[in-house]
């Protein structure tokens, strides 16, 4: 106990300002958050008070049973969206993290012919906005016959230049020693990938499965472009119909207050059981 005080007592004032600008930082970086789990909570009349109102003063849960009312009355139901977004999600985060760590595994330590030429192709790559490349994605798609199915939706972001090269990156920096022990132990390629590679990644994996998960969870394109279905499209595309079609509808706005709500949480969550991983991403070394 005795040691504990004097510890605290050799805290300096440049820490205890550091601190405490640093908690300040963080309450105003979390009001946004606040903000929007007041919103959807909020009666229609507190919706468009002027001033607007930060705080909820009668907290309601009518939006989320007139958005759930409105999905019932709906051709396909909320819960299929919402189990086509979680099968998606579920199978592309599987997806994108083998095909990933596999293709950074063999790009930083082994050498082949036109390793720099595949390096460059990636660097490349991350020059172009999703936007530019949305045609061609479209004439793969329909060229191998995947509209309507769940491969439509996962084949697009199956190759992910940013998963690829930040694992390249992070792979390169364990050490050879490792792998070569390994050999001389009699394990396989395959042996070292997943006794050795995979557990020192798991930082970088777990970024990338944040990245993922967000670009996957918020995706409209592949049910705009490559869905025709209506039972084969995800939550977030039915959610930004709704929200484009109460653009002038003013007591349609309490369903959009809670419907961003619905798709706001699951990246929240993830990034709350991942933050950790993501910081020793930038500070770890390949080997504690």
């Amino acid at each position: 106990m005795i040691a504990k005080l004097r510890k605290l007592r050799t805290v300096s004032t440049f820490d205890v300002i550091l601190i405490s600008l640093f908690t300040c930082l963080a309450v105003f970086m979390s009001l946004p958050i606040v903000f929007i789990f007041n919103h959807a909570f909020k009666p229609q009349n507190e919706l468009f008070l002027f001033p607007p109102q930060f705080f909820v003063q009668q907290p309601t849960l009518h939006n989320f049973e007139t958005l759930f009312l409105h999905a019932s009355n709906a051709m396909v139901p909320f819960t299929r969206y919402l189990f086509n977004s979680l099968v998606v999600v579920s199978l592309t985060l599987i997806s994108v993290i083998m095909v990933s760590t596999m293709a950074g595994y063999v790009l930083a330590k082994y050498n082949f012919h036109f390793k720099q030429l595949i390096m460059g192709m990636i660097t490349l790559s991350l020059m172009f906005a999703p936007e530019t490349v949305s045609i061609p994605r479209y004439l793969v798609i329909s060229g191998l016959g995947l509209n309507n199915t769940y491969f439509g939706h996962i084949l697009p972001s199956l190759a992910s230049p940013v998963a690829v090269f930040m694992l390249v990156g992070f792979i390169s920096q364990i050490p050879n020693d490792l792998m070569e022990a390994a050999k001389m132990d009699g394990a396989s390629h395959f042996g070292i990938f997943r006794r050795i590679i995979l557990p020192l990644s798991v930082p970088a994996i777990a970024t990338i499965s944040i990245l993922t998960f967000q670009g996957v969870w918020g995706d409209v394109e592949t049910s705009t472009l490559f869905m025709q279905k209506e039972a084969m499209r995800t939550l977030p595309f039915y959610v930004n119909s709704l929200l484009s079609g109460l653009q002038n509808n003013v007591a349609g706005q309490n369903m959009a207050a809670a419907a961003g709500l619905l798709i706001f949480i699951p990246n929240l969550i993830i990034f709350l059981l991942f933050q950790r991983k993501v910081l020793e991403t930038m500070v770890h070394s390949g080997i504690k």
